[in-house]
């Protein structure tokens, strides 16, 4: 299981909580009333051919009932032992044996139960609220009970947070309820955000199907019943056991010499891969390919296009470049998969798809000088090399004498001071000049992602770089994937994001590999 994850509110507006099973333990509550109301009704009921009398279990409670209105869950559990009764009407008796009357009697069993034992509060889970409130995060809760309010009341949450949308609200508005996402996004319309930007935190696989059919940013899944994979299968992105392993803050980075080596580490990522479909993204220089003296002698490492291929078979795979598209097609050279060139700024799909950051043209004439401007500024210094693309310049210093490698990194500097349309980053070995413009391998990475996923389905993003530059990656799959970085003694003992290390490429091909045997195993494929 996960066993860590962060909610930044840099990336995020709003978080969604569901009520039973995440901020009070009245699930159990909700279970002990569904299997009362049904278990008698279940014994009472003359045999029937077709019919399965036997008693209602915890299976049943997760897979028919768990986070719905409970008329959509009446009607699922008796549909899956053969069972029909009439719908009803809304102020049919609990003693009547309808769907509306079963929804009372489990509804009365619910109420009994909860003047007689209480609510039970999750603790973790209000210290959670409140760091994100205190963080600027908005708050939500939602429920598909009718009786949110009262349990809010009885647990003394009731002034906890900011926007209720609960069962009752529901019936006002006329929203279906869960998987549908209709009152997770009533939710995060009343807190003015979009769904995108709002974590969903829910414990029952109707409501993670819910947050990721909804377009939700993060998708967090609590696991108090040993229900993992279930969960993830649904749609969450990361899976905890309580609400105390979660974080407020930006997301963690540590010294390259901390990451764990991804021969021992890949272990507890073996589930994550097997739930849900994943996606494969790896940078190319330094990454698939060794760091190399001048950068148009740089190739695949040897079985790097072999993994590649294999892996394409199972799951989609996109190259995230800093070289021009048509240059890192041409050098991975393998069919089948997404490229992605100047940092993502150029896309092309296997099956002719492509997609261009148009706002990128409007920098163009900025580029054209700035090439010009570093030409003249270390044009002369021996070992520079100046390389243009179509999106960025880069001013490379690996063959310069250290000595002199700042007279790169400040002429850089001077012509991005000169160009407010350009910003300069750092590379290895390397300074370079973008668009500056709100767009790096994070954003192309989950736009990617939305371009690869299934309708209504969530993927498990894997990347793989060695660069400052793949670091914006790093950070975008750090609670939702797994993130690997290639270590280098170029980059010292930096800060990343990533979960696991190699110490090259021919050993990220080895762990791509070993992934590729997993998803096997796990019956994945195109």
């Amino acid at each position: 299981m996960t066993t860590t994850a962060t909610i930044d509110p840099e990336r995020y507006d709003a978080a969604l909580f569901d009520l039973d099973g995440v901020v009070t333990d009245t699930a159990s509550v909700h279970r002990r009333a569904w299997r009362a109301m049904f278990d008698a009704l279940l014994a009472d009921r003359p045999e029937q051919a077709g019919e399965d009398h036997r008693p209602f279990t915890d299976d049943d409670y997760l897979q028919h009932v768990d986070g719905k209105p409970r008329h959509d869950g009446v009607s699922a559990f008796l549909a899956s032992r053969g069972i029909a009764l009439p719908l009803g009407g809304s102020d049919d008796p609990p003693e009547a044996d309808t769907i509306h009357g079963l929804g009372r009697r489990k509804d009365d069993a619910f109420v009994e139960a909860l003047a007689r034992d209480g609510v039970e509060v999750f603790p973790r889970t209000v210290e959670l609220v409140r760091a994100l409130q205190g963080a600027g995060v908005g708050t939500a809760i939602f429920s598909a009970s009718r009786n949110c309010l009262r349990v809010l009341e009885a647990a003394g949450l009731d002034d906890l947070f900011e926007v209720r949308v609960d069962g009752i609200v529901a019936g006002e508005l006329d929203l279906p309820g869960k998987p549908d996402p209709a009152t997770l996004l009533e939710a995060a319309r009343r807190l003015d955000a979009e769904p995108a930007r709002c974590v969903v935190v829910e414990d029952a696989l109707v409501g993670v199907e819910a947050g990721s059919r909804g377009g939700f940013g993060f998708v967090i899944g609590v696991d108090r019943t040993g229900n993992e994979q279930g969960l993830r299968a649904h749609g969450a992105d990361v899976v905890v056991p309580h609400l105390g392993h979660v974080r407020v803050g930006p997301s963690p980075h540590r010294p390259l010499s901390e990451v764990p080596d991804a021969d021992a580490g890949l272990a507890p990522f073996v589930e994550m891969l097997r739930a849900r479909r994943p996606a494969v993204f790896l940078d190319f220089d330094g990454t698939l390919s060794p760091i190399v003296p001048v950068p148009d002698d740089a190739a695949p490492a040897p079985g790097a296009q072999e993994a590649l291929a294999r892996l394409a078979a199972l799951c989609p795979v996109a190259i995230i470049s800093g070289r021009d598209l048509r240059d890192v097609r041409r050098r991975v050279g393998v069919q089948g998969i997404w490229y992605a060139g100047s940092h993502g700024f150029q896309l092309a799909g296997p099956h002719g798809e492509s997609h261009e950051y148009e706002q990128a043209h409007s920098a163009s004439a900025a580029l054209d000088g700035a090439e010009a401007e570093l030409q003249a500024a270390i044009g002369d210094l021996p070992g520079a090399i100046v390389e243009r693309k179509t999106y960025s310049v880069t001013a490379h210093y690996r063959m310069v004498d250290p000595a002199r490698a700042d007279e790169v990194t400040a002429a850089v500097a001077q012509v991005a001071a000169r160009h407010p349309e350009l910003r300069a980053t750092r590379a290895r070995m390397a300074g370079e000049l973008v668009p500056n413009l709100e767009w790096h391998k994070g954003h192309a990475l989950r736009w990617l992602l939305g371009q690869l996923a299934p309708p209504g389905a969530r993927m498990t993003p894997v990347y793989a770089g060695d660069d400052l530059t793949d670091e914006d990656a790093l950070d975008a799959v750090r609670d939702v994937g797994l993130g690997i970085v290639v270590r280098s003694t170029e980059h010292g003992d930096r800060p990343t994001a990533a979960h696991l290390a190699v110490d090259s490429p021919e050993q990220l091909c080895e762990v791509l590999e070993r992934i590729a045997g997993i998803l096997e195993g796990a019956g994945w494929s195109q």
